[in-house]
């Protein structure tokens, strides 16, 4: 039997359209909450209303959630270019290549760094959902670099404590279009699910808090390498941010870069690399620190920048 949930509608979404509001407060994509507004799933106060219809502070919806599909399994299968960084009772810390998944996901057909992990003999925890148990954060499938997987339960909730509480130094290296101006700044700009498409995601006003810190490493006549440290885990913030300073990372051709600039780096990917990564220890409560090397591709790319 499918779940029905009743709330009010909170003063912040006062005025937004149904299927806005429901994306807002369930996570749903824009399709899913369309299609369950005209299958007559949703009700404000007691009516089935078109998706368009704005809502009001205070009225009561009921919603008939979507059936739950069966969460993907994980199987073992070796992951050519996942490297472990390090590895102990608790953590493993891995070096993610490009094209990997950090965990199942419907849909997703390839390779995973849980499936990897699997196959090279790593337990990790049982805590979180059953297709991404471990998983403390993500990478893009288009981003390589550092991530760290729980082994343990305590390590587990530890790290998820970490993360949330932004005591995990991430940083990153990105080669975006042009140059930032200016050369060194934060972006802070509230990001959610994109409105026309569902697979994007884009500064939307009344979004997720979203800040992103950043500063030149070196500038090219074409695009600037940059060092990045995210001060928020939003999905695709480094690429949403830049995209929306119209200096979008070279190659991310999904957030408007130029495909002519790509080509000609030879990149099918966006230049974005998960470079350095900090933490408390979550047994010892000591600080250790991984650094990771750009991939072939990335370096090959920086070379033809720095020698145009």
């Amino acid at each position: 039997m499918r779940e029905v949930r009743s709330l009010p509608v909170p003063d912040g979404l006062d005025g937004t359209r149904l299927d806005q509001a429901l994306t807002r407060l369930f996570g749903f994509s824009r399709t899913v909450a369309a299609a369950l507004v005209e299958a007559g799933d949703v009700a404000v106060d007691g009516e089935v209303r078109p998706k368009s219809d704005k809502v009001t502070a205070g009225a009561w919806l009921e919603v008939t959630l979507p059936a739950q599909p069966s969460a993907p399994s994980v199987e073992a299968v070796p992951v050519a270019g996942l490297t472990v960084v390090y590895s102990d009772d608790d953590i493993v810390v891995v070096d993610k290549p490009v094209g990997v998944a950090a965990h199942p996901s419907p849909g997703w057909t390839g390779p995973t760094v849980i499936g990897g992990l699997a196959a090279m003999g790593h337990t990790v925890a049982t805590s979180g959902a059953a297709e991404r148990q471990g998983v403390v954060h993500r990478l893009d499938v288009g981003t390589t670099g550092l991530m760290v997987v729980a082994k343990s339960e305590s390590a587990y909730s530890t790290l998820k404590r970490a993360f949330k509480a932004r005591e995990v130094e991430k940083r990153y290296h990105a080669v975006v279009q042009g140059h930032p101006d200016p050369l060194r700044g934060t972006i802070d700009a509230p990001i959610d699910r994109h409105p026309s498409h569902d697979y994007k995601f884009a500064v939307v006003s009344g979004g997720r808090p979203s800040i992103t810190h950043y500063d030149t490493i070196e500038a090219f006549p074409a695009a600037t390498l940059v060092d990045v440290k995210l001060e928020t885990g939003r999905t695709h913030q480094i690429r949403v941010h830049f995209s929306a300073l119209r200096h979008p990372c070279v190659g991310d051709l999904t957030y408007g870069a130029d495909p002519t600039l790509a080509a000609r780096l030879h990149l099918s990917r966006q230049w974005l690399h998960a470079r350095e990564l900090g933490f408390l220890h979550p047994r010892t409560g000591e600080y250790v620190s991984f650094l990771s090397d750009y991939p072939a591709d990335l370096a090959d790319a920086l070379a033809v920048l720095a020698g145009a």
